[in-house]
């Protein structure tokens, strides 16, 4: 019999599988659709201090192998989470969530932090630095590994749950920003966020997303994702959750290798709203094809 848990800074969970930010919402569509409880866990939709809606449409672009979103952290605010959504997540998932949390200024990532902490619900706050810094004239925290350092070691001083801060692959060099995090007391890193990408209409002569530019998503970015994990595994000693293009249960075992101790799945749940329970049932088939007893045991075997 093959085991499927792995355990993320003291939490077990009954398998590596966990729906990115953004890409399930609530969990609540999903739940109607099949059990979601069968997931490791779920991270749920980026908030933040003020409710948002968003960047104007289009905010879609499809591409080959993939996806262009810029919807602009659309989200009802952090008190509207804590009020309703964690109440009603309740009556359909039955285990911790992963918080995701984004901020546009070192003060609201504090807040939304130290609010979210007292949530029992939460098993794991994943912080996003992709976020501009309006006080530092627009740049995403997460490019800079001071100002990645500074978020984590502020969010850190007002939380007592685990802190993931979820990494940019929009650098130079994503070792320099996971060591930074690491250094300044992060508990475990989640990456790649999306890549920068755009699509032009031949008919309109113009960009397709009315932002011009948004996150590329989906298989494309797979091997640029595996290659990050990798780096990155070999350089920190805290735990990673690995995301990027994942779409199969091959593609897990090969994050896994790379480093990744959990991994998520992003734009596939919008391709197909079944992937997650499909990988979860192929996982132990997959394990035994390739003689792996414990998903534990494999994590880092490409370069351990």
């Amino acid at each position: 019999m093959v085991s499927t848990k792995v355990t993320l800074s003291g939490w077990t969970l009954d398998n590596p599988l966990i729906p990115a930010s953004g890409t399930f919402g609530y969990g609540k569509e999903f739940s109607e659709l099949w059990d979601i409880n069968m997931l490791g866990s779920f991270s749920f939709k980026g908030t933040t201090l003020e409710p948002r809606f968003g960047n104007p449409t289009p905010r879609i672009a499809e591409c080959t192998a993939g996806m262009i979103n810029a919807v602009g952290l659309q989200n009802p605010g952090i008190h509207h989470v804590i009020e309703h959504e964690l109440p009603e997540m309740k009556k359909y998932f039955h285990k911790k969530v992963v918080a995701n949390i984004s901020g546009f200024s070192i003060d609201e990532y504090v807040e939304c932090c130290r609010l979210i902490d007292k949530e029992d619900q939460v098993g794991i706050i994943e912080v996003n630095v992709s976020c501009p810094n309006v006080h530092g004239g627009g740049m995403a925290f997460g490019t800079s590994p001071e100002n990645a350092a500074a978020v984590t070691k502020a969010v850190k001083a007002v939380t007592t749950k685990p802190v993931y801060i979820k990494l940019s692959p929009n650098v130079t060099d994503i070792v320099a920003v996971a060591k930074a995090c690491e250094d300044a007391g992060a508990d475990g890193l989640s990456l790649i966020n999306t890549m920068l990408g755009m699509r032009i209409d031949l008919k309109t002569k113009k960009p397709v997303i009315a932002n011009t530019m948004g996150g590329f998503s989906g298989p494309a970015i797979f091997p640029v994702a595996v290659r990050m994990v990798y780096q990155v595994a070999r350089a920190v000693n805290i735990p990673i959750i690995g995301m990027g293009g994942v779409a199969t249960a091959e593609d897990v075992i090969e994050m896994m290798l790379a480093g990744a101790t959990a991994v998520q799945i992003g734009a596939q749940n919008l391709v197909d709203p079944y992937v997650c329970p499909k990988i979860i049932n192929e996982l132990p088939e997959v394990m035994q094809k390739y003689r792996i007893n414990s998903l534990e045991e494999i994590i880092g075997g490409a370069w351990k």
